[in-house]
């Protein structure tokens, strides 16, 4: 019985505090006030304009984590049956397939409207508070933990400046098409000339895009006609407000810093090729929901052997994760400046391997599992 009072004392004595105010951060911080913890998420002055156009894919097992774990999104997400990848260079033809004919493969959900809702269940949780960051505030000696995902202030410039860096030299677009109502679970991505684009249902009248485009900025009348020539399928009725960003590619050396813990963009950010950024989070956040609750039912206090084990545990597959994403945007990039259909067509007969096919499938929802 001392026992059983000595752990819960803790559990609701821990208070933790994130730097930053993204969906990363939300999602975390859902997570944890799940887990009883007091959370106080400190946000920037600063406030970004939200990409009313920005998407995001969550594979089935994040889905299934995300409902049990940090809050219910059934009615939020689209869910797709199917995935299929064109290249301009093989015109119509089909280089590779992914469906399962028992459930659906991955889903696609508004980032605005994810964010609205965890900010509403948070804001009436009685373990969390949104505080304004103060830049001389010592957050370290005040909190068990800080998780920090906000890549601007004086703690990231000054402890987790050592990382490996990529730019692609490519803008993503992105916009929601409106479009008569048809069966729309079916994702298309295809290699074009300009870089890759996808096509990501979000309902029976609505289709996300997002299309990577190579070398130089484009116009936004230019981005309409290149969405046009490689539609295929829709009728369009309209094309929303196209919003951009830059792409580029990071990956921290060291994840923590003492008692404070990188996470979300600042501890890995990929190309949008594979719809996998946010599921690489949903997967950090898998894996800290696990270490916390061992320490809980330990009666452990939240320190930074958390993050040392969290480190130790998945900075390996989030790399080589990475990696993999940029192996495949790498491979793609290349057939599209050679223009030439040879290793498309080499795609297309791995893909006929049903062996491949189902890992490859495997891989994309549970990320690396050894």
């Amino acid at each position: 019985l001392y026992h059983l009072i000595f752990v819960v004392k803790i559990k609701n004595n821990m208070r933790v505090c994130i730097l930053g105010s993204s969906l990363s951060s939300l999602t975390l911080a859902k997570a944890l006030v799940n887990l009883k913890i007091h959370v106080d998420i400190l946000f920037s002055k600063k406030t970004h304009k939200q990409n009313q156009s920005r998407t995001i894919g969550i594979s089935k097992s994040n889905v299934e984590f995300f409902n049990k774990n940090i809050i219910n999104i059934e009615k939020l997400i689209w869910k797709l049956k199917k995935i299929e990848i064109y290249s301009d260079n093989m015109k119509k033809q089909k280089l590779i397939n992914f469906e399962n004919n028992n459930s659906y493969l991955f889903s696609i959900v508004k980032n605005q409207k994810l964010v609205e809702i965890l900010e509403k269940r948070l804001f009436k949780n009685k373990y969390f508070k949104k505080i304004k960051f103060r830049e001389k505030i010592n957050y370290s000696e005040h909190y068990d933990l800080v998780f920090n995902t906000d890549y601007n202030n004086l703690i990231t410039k000054k402890f987790f400046t050592k990382k490996i860096e990529k730019k692609y030299n490519s803008i993503a677009y992105t916009t929601i098409l409106k479009h008569e109502k048809i069966s729309n679970k079916v994702a298309i991505q295809i290699f074009t000339k300009n870089g890759p684009l996808a096509f990501l249902p979000i309902s029976d009248d609505e289709t996300s895009v997002v299309y990577s485009i190579s070398n130089y900025a484009k116009e936004k009348r230019e981005i309409h006609n290149l969405i046009k020539k490689y539609n295929f399928k829709y009728n369009l009725k309209k094309i929303d407000k196209i919003d951009c960003f830059e792409l580029r590619g990071l990956s921290l050396r060291s994840y923590y810093y003492k008692n404070v813990l990188a996470f979300g963009d600042l501890l890995h950010r990929i190309h949008p090729i594979a719809g996998q950024g946010f599921n690489m989070t949903i997967r950090d956040v898998k894996i800290l929901n696990d270490i916390i609750q061992q320490k809980i039912d330990l009666g452990l206090n939240l320190d930074s052997t958390l993050n040392k084990e969290f480190e130790n545990k998945q900075k390996h597959k989030n790399y080589i994760f990475s990696s993999g994403i940029d192996i495949i945007h790498e491979f793609f990039n290349f057939e599209r400046k050679i223009e030439n259909d040879f290793l498309s067509k080499s795609v297309q007969i791995l893909n006929k391997n049903p062996s491949i096919n189902k890992l490859f499938t495997k891989i994309a929802d549970e990320g690396i599992l050894f």
